[in-house]
C-alpha cells in the first residue's frame, strides 16, 4: 500500500509518497519552504504544486500545525490566522485534485513512530514532543491516540512553552545547547507532572541531535529517547492517515479527524528513492532544518 504524505509546518513544507508496510519513502521527499505570510491559497498552493512533482494519483494525507476537527482548522499559531475555523480540508482537496485527509501535524508524526518507530510495542502512556517552530505533541494511552492535545501552549513562567522551548526560541534566543535543554527539562517536567508518561519521545529535525540535549535532562521518571524517523515521521504519518487500508491509523488516530472513505487505491508514477531531498522548480531549497 502507498499514499502521499504532505507535512505542513510554520516554517517548512515537506512531501514524499510512502510505502504503508515499512513506514519507508518511495522516492526523495520534496522539501519547500512555507509561504510567509502562510495564507490558506498560499499553502494551498504549494499543496498542489508538491502533488504534480510527484504525479500523485493515489491517497493522499496532510498533516496541520494545529487543532484539525472534521477537516476545520481551529487553531493556527504558527501560521496565518485565516486558517481558523476554516474548512481547510475542503481547500487543500481542492487543490490537491482530489480528496484528502487532514490531522494535526504531531498526532502524525506519533501515529508514525507508535509503529514502526520509537513507540512501537509501548504499552501505557507515550507521550510525542515534536520541537521545532512551535511545539506539538502526541499522546497515546495503550497505541491510542487521544487528538488534538496542543500541550506546546502550556503557560509556563507566563508565556507558552514553546516560546522557551521550541527549536525556534533556541535559535532565537541564541542559547546554547545546556541553556535550552534547562527550558526542555522544566517543560516537560510540567507535562510529566499532568500525564505521567512511562516513556516520552523528543521528535522534530533537532532530535537528529539529541545526544547533545537528552543527556542534560534531569529529574524526569519518564524514559526519554529520540525519535527514530525524526522529522519525516509527519511525512509517514499523513500519508497512513490517507490510506483506508491501512491498520495502524485506524488504531492510532486517523478516526479522530476521518474524512469519507477515499475509494480504492490507485497507482503511483516516478522514480523510487531511499533518502535525501530533492528540488521542485521555483521552489528552491532555502535550507530548511533536516
Amino acid at each position: 500500500m502507498h499514499a502521499l504524505g504532505i507535512d505542513i509546518g510554520g516554517t517548512g513544507m515537506k512531501a514524499a509518497p510512502v510505502d504503508l508496510d515499512t513506514g519507508k519513502f518511495l522516492a526523495d521527499r520534496i522539501k519547500i519552504a512555507t509561504p510567509q505570510p502562510a495564507a490558506p491559497d498560499a499553502v494551498a498552493g504549494v499543496v498542489e504544486k508538491l502533488v504534480t512533482a510527484f504525479s500523485w494519483s493515489g491517497p493522499i494525507g496532510v498533516t496541520f500545525p494545529g487543532v484539525v476537527i472534521n477537516g476545520v482548522t481551529r487553531t493556527a499559531a504558527n501560521l496565518d490566522k485565516a486558517w481558523i475555523g476554516l474548512d481547510a480540508r475542503s481547500l487543500l482537496s481542492k487543490a490537491a485534485g482530489q480528496e484528502v485527509r487532514l490531522l494535526n501535524d504531531a498526532d502524525a508524526a506519533g501515529i508514525a513512530e507508535m509503529t514502526f518507530g520509537a513507540g512501537s510495542g509501548e504499552p501505557g502512556t507515550v507521550l510525542m514532543v515534536t520541537l521545532g517552530t512551535g511545539i506539538g505533541s502526541a499522546l497515546f494511552v495503550n497505541g491510542i491516540l487521544i487528538p488534538n492535545t496542543e500541550f506546546g501552549h502550556l503557560e509556563i513562567r507566563g508565556k507558552d512553552a514553546e516560546q522557551r522551548a521550541s527549536e525556534r526560541a533556541k535559535n532565537l534566543h541564541d542559547m546554547n545547547w545546556k541553556q535550552w535543554a534547562k527550558n526542555v527539562n522544566e517543560y516537560l517536567e510540567h507535562v510529566e507532572a499532568l500525564l505521567s508518561p512511562q516513556l516520552i519521545i523528543i521528535g522534530g529535525g533537532i532530535s537528529k541531535q539529541s545526544d547533545k540535549f537528552i543527556p542534560l535532562f534531569t529529574g524526569l521518571k519518564a524514559k526519554v529517547v529520540p525519535a527514530a524517523m525524526h522529522n519525516d515521521a509527519g511525512i509517514t504519518g499523513a500519508a497512513m492517515a490517507a490510506h483506508p487500508g491501512s491498520a495502524a491509523p485506524a488504531r492510532a488516530g486517523a478516526g479522530a479527524n476521518a474524512n469519507p472513505s477515499l475509494g480504492p487505491t490507485l497507482g503511483t508514477s516516478g522514480v523510487a528513492g531511499t533518502h535525501g531531498d530533492q528540488g521542485l522548480p521555483g521552489f528552491p531549497n532555502p535550507g530548511l532544518p533536516e
